[in-house]
C-alpha cells in the first residue's frame, strides 16, 4: 500500500495497484510504503530515480548496510518497535530515504508512531510542510514512543520489587523471575532501536543540506540528548532488575536453606529415638528390661527424652 502525504493538506491519499504509467501527483511530500507489492517499489523508482530497498536488505545487520549515500538520496534503516502495547514488544526495520525529493518510508510493520504522526498531520496539515519536517517529527514520536513503553517497564520492576521485598513471604519467585526476564529482554530491544536511531540522527547531522536548515540541525541535536537520557534510564533499569533478579535467587536460597534446615535438625532430633527403638527391637534372650512391667513405658520416656534434649540444645544455641 502506497500513502501519500502532501504539504499543508490533510488525510493521506492511499493508493493500491498503481496502473502503468502512473505518474507522482504534485505536492507530495512523505510517501509511506506500507509493506509494498514488488509493482509499487517499481512504481516508486521509476518517479524518483533510486532504488526501493527489498525486506532482505533492510534485514542487514552491517551499518554500512543501513545507513548509506546513493546519489543525492540518504538511505537509513533503524529497528523500530512495534506491538508497543504488549508486554515484549517486537522491532522490524524500517527504511527512511531523505533526497531533495519526497520522504520515503518503507515499513512491514505498523509502528505506533507512524500512527500518531499521520493522525497529527490530518488535524495539523501544515506540520507536514516538507520531507525533513516529515522525518524531525516521525524520529520525534518514535523516540516519545519509546520513552512511554520504558516508563511501563520501569513501572513492572518497581511491582516486582515491592512483592519481592515488602511481601516476600507470599511472592512467587518463579513469576517473579518471568517478569524480570521479560523486562529485561523488552528493555534489550529497546535499546538496540536507540542505538541505531542514534547513529541514523549522527548521519543526518553530517549531510551538506542540512547547513541551510539550522532549525532542523537544532531538532536533530535536541533527539541526540533525548537518546542518550533515554539510554541512561534504560541503564537504570538494567542495573535495578540484575539487583531485584539476584536478590530472588537469594531468597531463594534462604527458603530451601531453611526447609533443608528442618529436615537435618528432624533427622539429628530423631536420632537417638531410633537408636533406643532399635535396640529393644532385639531378639537377643537375656533383655533385663523386656520381663519387667515397667520396661515398655520406660522405653517410650527414654525415647521421648533422647529427642527433646537435641531439639532444647538447638534451641538454646539459636540454630533454630
Amino acid at each position: 500500500m502506497i500513502r501519500l502525504f502532501k504539504a499543508n493538506e490533510p488525510s493521506p491519499v492511499i493508493v493500491q495497484d498503481p496502473p502503468d504509467g502512473w505518474v507522482l501527483p504534485p505536492g507530495v511530500v512523505w510517501i509511506d510504503l506500507a509493506e509494498p507489492s514488488r509493482r509499487e517499489e517499481l512504481v516508486i523508482e521509476a518517479c524518483l530515480g533510486f532504488p526501493v530497498p527489498t525486506l532482505e536488505d533492510m534485514a542487514e545487520i552491517e551499518a554500512t548496510s543501513r545507513l548509506y549515500r546513493l546519489g543525492d538520496a540518504l538511505f537509513i534503516t533503524v529497528d523500530l518497535l512495534h506491538h508497543t502495547d504488549a508486554l515484549l514488544p517486537e522491532t522490524r526495520p524500517v527504511t527512511f530515504i531523505l533526497s531533495n525529493q519526497p520522504l520515503v518510508t518503507v515499513r512491514y510493520s505498523e509502528p505506533r508512531a507512524f500512527t500518531l504522526v499521520g493522525d497529527r498531520f490530518d488535524r495539523e496539515p501544515d506540520l507536514c510542510a516538507g520531507p525533513f519536517r516529515v522525518l524531525v517529527h516521525l524520529f520525534e514520536a518514535v523516540i516519545d514512543r519509546m520513552a512511554d513503553v520504558l516508563e511501563r517497564i520501569s513501572g513492572e520492576v518497581e511491582s516486582v520489587s515491592d512483592d519481592i521485598f515488602v511481601d516476600p513471604g507470599h511472592t512467587r519467585y518463579a513469576e517473579a523471575i518471568k517478569r524480570l526476564g521479560t523486562a529485561q529482554h523488552a528493555s534489550a530491544r529497546i535499546t538496540n532501536s536507540l542505538s541505531g536511531l542514534g547513529r541514523a540522527v549522527a548521519f543526518i547531522q553530517l549531510d551538506d543540506d542540512l547547513a541551510d536548515r539550522p532549525e532542523t540541525r537544532e531538532h536533530l541535536r535536541a533527539m541526540s540528548r533525548d537518546i542518550h537520557s533515554l539510554q541512561a534510564h534504560i541503564g537504570m533499569i538494567a542495573q535495578a532488575v540484575d539487583f531485584q533478579l539476584n536478590a530472588a535467587l537469594g531468597l531463594i536460597n534462604i527458603e530451601q536453606s531453611g526447609i533443608i534446615k528442618i529436615f537435618s535438625v528432624a533427622a539429628v532430633a530423631f536420632m537417638p529415638p531410633t537408636l533406643i527403638a532399635s535396640i529393644y527391637g532385639m531378639n537377643f534372650q537375656h533383655m533385663p528390661e523386656l520381663a519387667q512391667a515397667w520396661g515398655y513405658p520406660a522405653a517410650l520416656v527414654a525415647m521421648v527424652i533422647s529427642a527433646v534434649l537435641p531439639l532444647w540444645y538447638f534451641k538454646k544455641r539459636r540454630w533454630l
